[in-house]
């Protein structure tokens, strides 16, 4: 588990195994998506990871898209019928990314 937001109570850390997972690189992060996109289009996946990880980039999120948003957000393109020629123009369907508001408005500004 992960909690960037408090600390979490010693008495939980207490009965927990604490191992470091590295947010998975693109390459990997690939592989985890055909796992549940299997048929998704080569090119659409590609534009997928590059918008997915420069969103990841932008200083100021408060919180950073994960990989269950990332698996999400091309459900929901997929099922909009969104091509990957139509993703070049934009990013689409933005709040299967950002949670927060002020996500929102940072990413705006970047």
């Amino acid at each position: 588990t992960s909690n960037a937001e408090k600390e979490l109570p010693d008495a939980f850390l207490r009965r927990c195994v604490f191992h470091f997972i590295e947010f998975p690189e693109k390459d990997l992060m690939a592989r985890i998506v055909r796992v549940h996109h299997p048929d998704l289009d080569q090119k659409l996946l590609d534009q997928t990871l590059q918008a997915f990880y420069s969103l990841r980039d932008i200083d100021g999120l408060r919180k950073r898209p994960s990989t269950s948003e990332l698996i999400d957000w091309i459900a929901v393109l997929r099922r909009a019928g969104i091509a990957s020629v139509e993703l070049e123009a934009g990013m689409p369907f933005l709040g299967a990314l950002l949670k927060r508001e002020q996500d929102l408005l940072v990413f705006a500004e970047a």
